[in-house]
Protein backbone atom coordinates (compact mmCIF):
# COMPACT_ATOMS: atom_id res chain seq x y z
CA UNK A 1 0.00 0.00 0.00
CA UNK A 2 1.29 3.45 -0.85
CA UNK A 3 1.79 6.15 1.73
CA UNK A 4 -1.59 7.40 2.93
CA UNK A 5 -2.17 10.63 4.85
CA UNK A 6 -5.54 11.17 6.51
CA UNK A 7 -6.68 14.53 7.78
CA UNK A 8 -9.56 14.98 10.23
CA UNK A 9 -11.25 18.33 9.48
CA UNK A 10 -12.32 18.91 13.07
CA UNK A 11 -12.62 21.69 15.57
CA UNK A 12 -8.89 22.03 16.27
CA UNK A 13 -9.06 25.72 15.42
CA UNK A 14 -11.10 26.31 18.58
CA UNK A 15 -8.57 24.64 20.88
CA UNK A 16 -7.07 27.08 23.36
CA UNK A 17 -3.50 28.15 22.72
CA UNK A 18 -0.87 27.00 25.15
CA UNK A 19 0.74 29.43 27.55
CA UNK A 20 3.42 31.47 25.87
CA UNK A 21 6.98 31.62 27.09
CA UNK A 22 7.79 34.76 25.13
CA UNK A 23 8.58 35.40 21.49
CA UNK A 24 12.13 36.08 20.46
CA UNK A 25 12.88 38.89 18.06
CA UNK A 26 13.43 36.48 15.17
CA UNK A 27 10.16 34.67 15.94
CA UNK A 28 8.22 37.94 16.01
CA UNK A 29 9.67 39.02 12.66
CA UNK A 30 9.00 35.59 11.16
CA UNK A 31 5.40 35.65 12.36
CA UNK A 32 4.75 39.12 10.97
CA UNK A 33 6.41 38.25 7.66
CA UNK A 34 4.46 34.96 7.37
CA UNK A 35 1.15 36.62 8.28
CA UNK A 36 1.60 39.09 5.43
CA UNK A 37 2.80 36.48 2.93
CA UNK A 38 -0.04 34.09 3.83
CA UNK A 39 -2.57 36.95 3.83
CA UNK A 40 -3.90 36.02 7.25
CA UNK A 41 -6.87 38.01 8.53
CA UNK A 42 -5.83 41.20 10.26
CA UNK A 43 -8.10 40.55 13.26
CA UNK A 44 -6.64 37.06 13.79
CA UNK A 45 -3.06 38.33 13.60
CA UNK A 46 -3.91 41.10 16.07
CA UNK A 47 -5.62 38.63 18.43
CA UNK A 48 -2.54 36.42 18.37
CA UNK A 49 -0.17 39.34 19.04
CA UNK A 50 -2.27 40.48 22.00
CA UNK A 51 -1.65 37.14 23.71
CA UNK A 52 2.10 37.30 23.27
CA UNK A 53 4.88 38.33 25.61
CA UNK A 54 8.17 39.78 24.39
CA UNK A 55 11.15 40.44 26.58
CA UNK A 56 12.86 43.15 24.54
CA UNK A 57 12.00 46.71 23.61
CA UNK A 58 10.20 47.30 20.33
CA UNK A 59 11.60 50.32 18.51
CA UNK A 60 9.93 52.69 16.06
CA UNK A 61 12.24 51.34 13.37
CA UNK A 62 10.91 47.82 13.88
CA UNK A 63 7.34 49.05 13.55
CA UNK A 64 8.23 50.96 10.39
CA UNK A 65 9.64 47.74 8.95
CA UNK A 66 6.45 45.82 9.77
CA UNK A 67 4.30 48.58 8.25
CA UNK A 68 6.46 48.44 5.14
CA UNK A 69 5.68 44.73 4.84
CA UNK A 70 1.97 45.53 4.81
CA UNK A 71 0.54 44.63 8.24
CA UNK A 72 -3.07 45.59 8.85
CA UNK A 73 -4.33 48.41 11.13
CA UNK A 74 -5.39 46.08 13.95
CA UNK A 75 -2.04 44.31 13.88
CA UNK A 76 -0.32 47.69 13.98
CA UNK A 77 -2.28 48.67 17.10
CA UNK A 78 -1.35 45.38 18.75
CA UNK A 79 2.35 45.96 17.96
CA UNK A 80 2.13 49.51 19.32
CA UNK A 81 0.55 48.15 22.50
CA UNK A 82 3.46 45.73 22.84
CA UNK A 83 5.81 48.65 22.33
CA UNK A 84 4.27 50.45 25.30
CA UNK A 85 4.58 47.41 27.59
CA UNK A 86 8.23 46.86 26.64
CA UNK A 87 9.52 50.38 27.16
CA UNK A 88 12.63 50.25 29.33
CA UNK A 89 13.49 46.67 28.38
CA UNK A 90 16.82 45.99 26.66
CA UNK A 91 16.88 45.92 22.85
CA UNK A 92 16.70 42.53 21.16
CA UNK A 93 19.82 40.52 20.64
CA UNK A 94 20.51 40.38 16.94
CA UNK A 95 23.03 37.83 15.76
CA UNK A 96 25.56 39.36 13.38
CA UNK A 97 25.24 38.07 9.85
CA UNK A 98 27.68 35.27 9.30
CA UNK A 99 30.27 35.93 6.67
CA UNK A 100 29.40 33.89 3.63
CA UNK A 101 32.14 31.59 2.52
CA UNK A 102 31.98 30.05 -0.89
CA UNK A 103 31.40 26.31 -0.43
CA UNK A 104 34.11 23.98 -1.57
CA UNK A 105 32.28 21.16 -3.28
CA UNK A 106 33.82 18.35 -5.23
CA UNK A 107 32.65 18.32 -8.82
CA UNK A 108 29.43 16.40 -9.48
CA UNK A 109 29.75 12.85 -10.80
CA UNK A 110 29.62 12.52 -14.54
CA UNK A 111 26.29 11.76 -16.17
CA UNK A 112 27.19 8.08 -16.48
CA UNK A 113 28.35 7.92 -12.85
CA UNK A 114 25.07 9.51 -11.73
CA UNK A 115 23.12 6.91 -13.68
CA UNK A 116 25.14 4.12 -12.05
CA UNK A 117 24.57 5.56 -8.56
CA UNK A 118 20.80 5.65 -9.09
CA UNK A 119 20.69 2.19 -10.69
CA UNK A 120 22.72 0.67 -7.86
CA UNK A 121 20.36 2.26 -5.32
CA UNK A 122 17.44 0.89 -7.36
CA UNK A 123 18.81 -2.67 -7.31
CA UNK A 124 19.26 -2.49 -3.53
CA UNK A 125 15.75 -1.05 -3.12
CA UNK A 126 14.25 -3.83 -5.24
CA UNK A 127 15.90 -6.44 -3.02
CA UNK A 128 15.26 -4.50 0.18
CA UNK A 129 12.29 -6.44 1.54
CA UNK A 130 13.81 -9.79 0.52
CA UNK A 131 16.80 -9.21 2.77
CA UNK A 132 14.79 -8.17 5.86
CA UNK A 133 13.95 -10.54 8.69
CA UNK A 134 10.57 -10.50 10.39
CA UNK A 135 10.59 -7.91 13.16
CA UNK A 136 8.48 -5.73 15.41
CA UNK A 137 9.12 -2.24 16.67
CA UNK A 138 7.50 0.57 18.62
CA UNK A 139 6.28 3.49 16.53
CA UNK A 140 5.83 6.73 18.44
CA UNK A 141 3.78 9.38 16.66
CA UNK A 142 3.73 12.85 18.19
CA UNK A 143 1.05 14.96 16.50
CA UNK A 144 1.02 18.75 16.46
CA UNK A 145 -1.12 21.48 14.94
CA UNK A 146 -0.72 25.18 14.29
CA UNK A 147 -4.01 27.10 13.92
CA UNK A 148 -2.15 30.30 12.98
CA UNK A 149 -0.72 28.79 9.80
CA UNK A 150 2.71 30.27 10.46
CA UNK A 151 4.71 27.12 11.34
CA UNK A 152 5.96 28.70 14.59
CA UNK A 153 3.06 28.19 17.01
CA UNK A 154 2.94 24.39 17.13
CA UNK A 155 0.68 22.90 19.81
CA UNK A 156 0.85 19.23 20.75
CA UNK A 157 -2.32 17.28 20.01
CA UNK A 158 -1.44 13.79 21.25
CA UNK A 159 1.14 11.02 21.34
CA UNK A 160 0.33 7.61 19.87
CA UNK A 161 2.26 4.42 20.59
CA UNK A 162 1.81 1.72 17.97
CA UNK A 163 3.19 -1.80 17.73
CA UNK A 164 4.32 -2.34 14.14
CA UNK A 165 4.87 -5.88 12.93
CA UNK A 166 6.72 -6.51 9.69
CA UNK A 167 6.03 -10.14 8.78
CA UNK A 168 6.80 -11.64 5.37
CA UNK A 169 6.98 -8.21 3.75
CA UNK A 170 3.69 -6.91 5.15
CA UNK A 171 3.11 -4.16 7.71
CA UNK A 172 0.57 -4.52 10.53
CA UNK A 173 -0.27 -1.73 12.97
CA UNK A 174 -1.67 -2.29 16.47
CA UNK A 175 -2.32 0.77 18.60
CA UNK A 176 -1.14 0.47 22.17
CA UNK A 177 -2.09 3.84 23.61
CA UNK A 178 -2.99 7.45 22.94
CA UNK A 179 -1.50 9.82 25.51
CA UNK A 180 -0.84 6.82 27.74
CA UNK A 181 -4.45 5.57 27.62
CA UNK A 182 -5.39 2.27 26.06
CA UNK A 183 -7.55 2.51 22.96
CA UNK A 184 -9.59 -0.05 21.11
CA UNK A 185 -9.30 1.83 17.82
CA UNK A 186 -7.03 0.74 15.04
CA UNK A 187 -4.59 3.11 13.40
CA UNK A 188 -6.94 4.16 10.60
CA UNK A 189 -9.76 5.00 13.04
CA UNK A 190 -7.91 7.59 15.09
CA UNK A 191 -8.75 10.53 12.83
CA UNK A 192 -6.39 13.42 12.36
CA UNK A 193 -3.29 13.12 10.21
CA UNK A 194 -1.86 9.60 10.05
CA UNK A 195 0.58 7.93 7.68
CA UNK A 196 1.61 4.40 6.72
CA UNK A 197 4.02 2.85 4.26
CA UNK A 198 7.33 3.75 5.89
CA UNK A 199 8.46 0.10 6.13
CA UNK A 200 9.52 -0.48 2.55
CA UNK A 201 6.46 0.56 0.54
CA UNK A 202 7.57 4.14 -0.13
CA UNK A 203 11.08 3.05 -1.06
CA UNK A 204 9.87 0.28 -3.35
CA UNK A 205 7.34 2.54 -5.08
CA UNK A 206 9.87 5.29 -5.72
CA UNK A 207 12.28 2.95 -7.52
CA UNK A 208 9.67 0.81 -9.23
CA UNK A 209 10.30 0.73 -12.99
CA UNK A 210 6.67 1.62 -13.69
CA UNK A 211 7.02 4.80 -11.61
CA UNK A 212 9.85 5.91 -13.91
CA UNK A 213 10.94 8.65 -11.49
CA UNK A 214 13.16 11.35 -12.95
CA UNK A 215 16.42 11.77 -11.01
CA UNK A 216 18.53 14.91 -11.45
CA UNK A 217 21.78 15.76 -9.68
CA UNK A 218 21.46 18.15 -6.72
CA UNK A 219 24.63 18.14 -4.60
CA UNK A 220 27.08 16.35 -2.33
CA UNK A 221 26.20 16.51 1.38
CA UNK A 222 26.35 14.86 4.81
CA UNK A 223 23.48 13.18 6.68
CA UNK A 224 24.01 12.05 10.28
CA UNK A 225 27.70 11.76 9.55
CA UNK A 226 27.21 9.75 6.34
CA UNK A 227 28.52 11.31 3.11
CA UNK A 228 25.66 11.25 0.62
CA UNK A 229 24.75 12.00 -2.97
CA UNK A 230 21.59 14.10 -3.18
CA UNK A 231 19.31 13.90 -6.21
CA UNK A 232 16.20 15.85 -7.14
CA UNK A 233 13.33 13.51 -7.91
CA UNK A 234 10.05 14.12 -9.73
CA UNK A 235 7.10 11.83 -10.45
CA UNK A 236 3.99 12.97 -12.36
CA UNK A 237 0.54 12.12 -11.05
CA UNK A 238 -0.25 9.48 -13.68
CA UNK A 239 2.77 7.40 -12.61
CA UNK A 240 2.63 8.12 -8.87
CA UNK A 241 1.27 5.76 -6.19
CA UNK A 242 1.24 8.42 -3.47
CA UNK A 243 -2.35 8.87 -2.30
CA UNK A 244 -3.83 11.55 -0.06
CA UNK A 245 -7.10 10.91 1.74
CA UNK A 246 -9.26 13.57 3.40
CA UNK A 247 -11.61 12.37 6.15
CA UNK A 248 -14.65 14.40 7.25
CA UNK A 249 -15.64 15.33 10.78
CA UNK A 250 -17.63 12.16 11.40
CA UNK A 251 -14.74 9.96 10.31
CA UNK A 252 -16.08 8.95 6.92
CA UNK A 253 -13.74 8.84 3.96
CA UNK A 254 -14.66 11.87 1.90
CA UNK A 255 -12.16 11.86 -0.93
CA UNK A 256 -8.95 10.19 -2.06
CA UNK A 257 -6.66 11.46 -4.79
CA UNK A 258 -3.40 10.39 -6.33
CA UNK A 259 -0.73 13.06 -6.26
CA UNK A 260 2.43 13.60 -8.21
CA UNK A 261 5.38 14.91 -6.26
CA UNK A 262 8.80 16.48 -6.31
CA UNK A 263 11.48 15.89 -3.70
CA UNK A 264 14.98 14.81 -2.80
CA UNK A 265 16.66 11.42 -2.42
CA UNK A 266 19.78 10.99 -0.29
CA UNK A 267 21.97 8.02 -1.27
CA UNK A 268 24.84 6.95 0.99
CA UNK A 269 28.21 7.09 -0.77
CA UNK A 270 29.55 4.16 1.26
CA UNK A 271 26.50 1.87 1.31
CA UNK A 272 24.81 2.87 -1.93
CA UNK A 273 21.50 2.75 -0.05
CA UNK A 274 18.80 5.37 0.29
CA UNK A 275 19.06 7.15 3.64
CA UNK A 276 16.37 9.82 3.20
CA UNK A 277 13.37 10.47 0.95
CA UNK A 278 11.70 13.90 0.90
CA UNK A 279 8.42 14.29 -1.00
CA UNK A 280 6.12 17.25 -1.62
CA UNK A 281 2.79 16.94 -3.40
CA UNK A 282 2.35 19.06 -6.50
CA UNK A 283 -0.64 20.33 -8.46
CA UNK A 284 -3.25 19.45 -5.82
CA UNK A 285 -6.81 20.09 -7.07
CA UNK A 286 -8.16 23.48 -5.99
CA UNK A 287 -11.27 21.86 -4.50
CA UNK A 288 -9.33 19.27 -2.48
CA UNK A 289 -9.26 20.10 1.27
CA UNK A 290 -5.46 19.81 1.50
CA UNK A 291 -3.55 22.76 0.08
CA UNK A 292 -0.13 21.33 0.80
CA UNK A 293 1.31 17.95 1.80
CA UNK A 294 4.89 16.86 2.29
CA UNK A 295 6.72 14.03 3.99
CA UNK A 296 10.22 13.00 4.98
CA UNK A 297 11.42 9.46 5.72
CA UNK A 298 14.84 8.62 7.18
CA UNK A 299 16.55 5.24 7.21
CA UNK A 300 19.59 4.17 9.21
CA UNK A 301 21.47 1.00 10.07
CA UNK A 302 20.02 -0.67 13.17
CA UNK A 303 21.23 -3.76 14.99
CA UNK A 304 18.87 -6.74 15.01
CA UNK A 305 20.27 -9.71 16.94
CA UNK A 306 23.86 -8.81 16.13
CA UNK A 307 23.34 -7.91 12.45
CA UNK A 308 22.87 -4.43 10.96
CA UNK A 309 19.86 -3.81 8.76
CA UNK A 310 18.73 -0.62 7.04
CA UNK A 311 15.44 0.24 8.77
CA UNK A 312 13.18 3.28 9.18
CA UNK A 313 14.56 5.63 11.82
CA UNK A 314 12.08 8.51 11.81
CA UNK A 315 9.63 10.33 9.56
CA UNK A 316 7.59 13.50 9.36
CA UNK A 317 4.26 14.23 7.69
CA UNK A 318 3.05 17.81 7.13
CA UNK A 319 -0.37 18.89 5.84
CA UNK A 320 -1.90 22.35 5.32
CA UNK A 321 -5.68 22.67 5.08
CA UNK A 322 -6.58 26.31 4.68
CA UNK A 323 -4.83 28.03 7.55
CA UNK A 324 -4.68 24.92 9.75
CA UNK A 325 -1.36 23.08 9.76
CA UNK A 326 -0.82 19.57 11.11
CA UNK A 327 2.52 17.88 11.63
CA UNK A 328 3.34 14.34 12.68
CA UNK A 329 6.79 13.46 14.03
CA UNK A 330 7.30 9.69 13.89
CA UNK A 331 10.05 7.64 15.52
CA UNK A 332 10.69 3.91 15.21
CA UNK A 333 12.22 2.49 18.38
CA UNK A 334 13.02 -0.76 20.19
CA UNK A 335 13.36 -3.02 17.15
CA UNK A 336 13.09 -6.72 17.95
CA UNK A 337 13.44 -9.78 15.73
CA UNK A 338 10.18 -11.70 15.52
CA UNK A 339 9.72 -15.44 15.52
CA UNK A 340 6.57 -17.54 15.73
CA UNK A 341 7.51 -18.58 19.25
CA UNK A 342 8.29 -15.07 20.46
CA UNK A 343 5.93 -12.91 22.46
CA UNK A 344 7.05 -9.29 22.32
CA UNK A 345 5.23 -6.49 24.09
CA UNK A 346 6.04 -2.86 24.76
CA UNK A 347 4.09 -2.48 27.97
CA UNK A 348 5.51 -0.06 30.50
CA UNK A 349 7.46 1.93 27.92
CA UNK A 350 6.88 5.54 28.87
CA UNK A 351 8.64 8.88 28.54
CA UNK A 352 11.08 7.90 25.82
CA UNK A 353 13.08 10.98 24.95
CA UNK A 354 12.71 12.10 21.32
CA UNK A 355 15.57 11.24 19.00
CA UNK A 356 18.11 14.07 18.67
CA UNK A 357 17.71 16.46 15.79
CA UNK A 358 20.00 16.02 12.81
CA UNK A 359 22.83 18.48 12.43
CA UNK A 360 21.95 21.19 9.90
CA UNK A 361 22.77 20.11 6.39
CA UNK A 362 25.77 21.99 5.00
CA UNK A 363 24.60 24.88 2.86
CA UNK A 364 25.42 24.60 -0.81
Amino acid sequence: MALVMRLLLSALLTTALAAQTGLTYSQLRQFIRSSVDQRLKDKDVAAYLKRQVVRFSISDRMIEEFVGWGIGPRSLKAIEALQETTRGLPPPTVEPAAKKVAPTQPPPPSGEEQRQIVEHARSLAEAYTEDLPNYVCLQITRRFFDPTGTEIDWLKLDEIKTRVSYIEGKEDYENLSVDGRLTGKNFSELGGTTSTGEFGTILASLFDRSTDAEFRWARHSLLRGHPVYVFHVEVPKHRSSWTLTSIGNSGERSRTIRSGFTGLVYIGKESGRVLRIVMEAKELPSDFPMNQARSRLDFDFIDLSGQDFLLPLKAQAFVRTGRLLTRNDLEFRLYRKFTAEATITFEGVDDLEPLPEDDPEPQQ
